[in-house]
């Protein structure tokens, strides 16, 4: 039996780093992985699903050539190709996991990992065989799946989850969306701008229900503007698959709808998997679909450990990352802080983009915060009208008494690259003054966020 000092079991955004910075500490470290190196978001999540935006964002530019002074006469998509640019890119990041491994003398153990008691765990390999391991400290990291409604099962070809969504043969020519959060509207932006007629449905008053009002708002505005009809305060409640297509049942506040596609794609969240891997003969606790952890990660059982979407805190790809960092770090001695929850950032890759970290306006004033707020449209800014992207804004929010920076939200384009700044700031625990007083380079999209914050101080320039 092979002994390490860490078996990570899972190789996603939370399992492969955790064991490389085990190993960059000196731990004799081990992986174990069913499928491929990289997990979801490598292979079907995180990594993919940009490489098939950005096909669309070109496709996009494409269309709208002669906005730049451009004529393009001739131009067309080739669907399937746009598909295997998006697997190739993944394959890619894949294959450069498997180096990190290497370059780390990670051992990676394939197949499917279950957990024993008195810290082993069993792999079960693709021709059967089953090998025991043990290790003084084992990290869960399994990672989670499309979750499937009742009313929705998933067939794979009428009914899909997200990662069928990346590789349908054909192209379809009517998409139902069922959920508005990051995956639902992403997917909703690609397929409607590769000329698919797409329809959101919502169960929540408003789209990417988790962000400020105003973001949802914006998004609500360009989706329809692009052609994507957006219904919220609706429920599909069943879908016939009987026919060619799909006929979705819709419940909203007018009454019952049927809805007819080629095809549903249910966004409705995720499922932890944490089903067959041992932790009941562990004993290992969980409640609600996770495993409940202290703030380094322990479970209730010593040398165990979880981290990523197994556990309560966001299911996002950093989170995960910075989870398995802090695990092993503490494992290993050295002085570490818990995650701070409240500063962890989320970011949405439709057009317009989404960014958002901190409370919303509406959080702040429900936490009694007497707040000043600040927004600066992109409209306004030289680089976005220089660019052809004047859709969206900035809007911050800051405590009146003390200056503290409560919440910072983005809507538009590249702002998945800008909200850094407010999440650097937040932790450094600057004031509205200090940003407002650090120089901001013109003309760039991030002048905005100086421009939000001198407009909730009354030093609005451009506005």
């Amino acid at each position: 039996m092979s002994t390490y000092d860490i078996i990570v079991l899972g190789s996603g955004p939370g399992g492969y780093v955790t064991a490389i910075r085990a190993s960059q500490l000196g731990f004799k470290t081990a992986v174990v992985e069913k499928e491929s190196l990289g997990g979801v978001c490598l292979n079907w999540g995180c990594i993919p699903t940009k490489a098939l935006l950005k096909s669309a964002q070109v496709f996009e530019y494409l269309k709208h050539a002669g906005d730049y002074g451009l004529s393009v006469k001739e131009y067309d998509k080739d669907f399937d190709a746009v598909v295997q640019r998006s697997r190739g890119v993944a394959d890619g990041m894949s294959k450069g996991v498997q180096f990190l491994m290497k370059k780390n003398k990670i051992d990676v153990l394939n197949g499917f990992g279950t957990l024993k008691a008195g810290k082993k765990i069993d792999v079960k390999d693709a021709d059967g065989k089953v090998t025991e391991y043990s290790a003084q400290h084992i990290v869960i990291a399994t990672g989670a799946r499309s979750r499937e409604l009742p009313s929705l099962p998933q067939d794979g070809k009428k009914v899909i989850g997200y990662r069928e969504a990346m590789t349908l043969p054909t192209q379809p020519k009517k998409m139902i969306v069922v959920g508005s959060g990051a995956i639902g509207v992403e997917f909703a932006y690609f397929y409607n701008s590769m000329g698919t007629e797409v329809t959101v449905v919502e169960y929540m008053p408003k789209i990417v229900p988790v962000e400020d009002a105003d973001v949802s708002k914006q998004l609500e505005r360009s989706f329809k503007k692009s052609g994507i009809k957006v219904m919220t305060s609706a429920e599909v409640t069943s879908v016939d698959t009987s026919g060619d297509g799909v006929k979705a049942t819709v419940k909203t506040k007018k009454g019952e709808q049927v809805l007819e596609a080629d095809i549903v794609l249910s966004a409705v969240g995720i499922k932890t998997n944490i089903e067959n891997i041992g932790l009941e003969a562990v004993g290992i606790a969980t409640d609600r679909d996770k495993i409940l952890v202290n703030d380094y990660y322990q479970t209730n059982i010593p040398g165990y450990y979880a981290i990523g979407d197994v556990t309560p805190g966001q299911a996002l790809a950093h989170v995960a990352s910075a989870e398995g960092i802090l695990c092993v770090e503490k494992i290993a001695g050295m002085h570490v802080e818990a995650l701070d929850y409240g500063n962890i950032p989320g970011c949405t890759y439709c057009s317009p983009e989404i960014a958002s970290v901190g409370l919303t306006e509406a959080q702040a004033k429900e936490q009694g915060y007497d707040i000043k707020v600040g927004k600066f449209p992109f409209s306004a800014s030289g680089k976005a009208s220089a660019g052809g992207n004047k859709e969206g804004f900035v809007k911050v929010i800051f405590d009146a008494k003390y200056g503290e920076w409560l919440g910072c939200h983005m809507i538009g384009a590249g702002v998945t690259d800008m909200i850094a700044e407010a999440v650097l700031g937040r932790k450094l625990e600057t004031t509205g003054h200090e940003v407002l007083k650090a120089v901001h380079p013109h003309p760039t999209m991030s002048e905005a966020v100086m421009e939000a914050v001198a407009d909730a101080y009354d030093e609005v320039i451009h506005i």
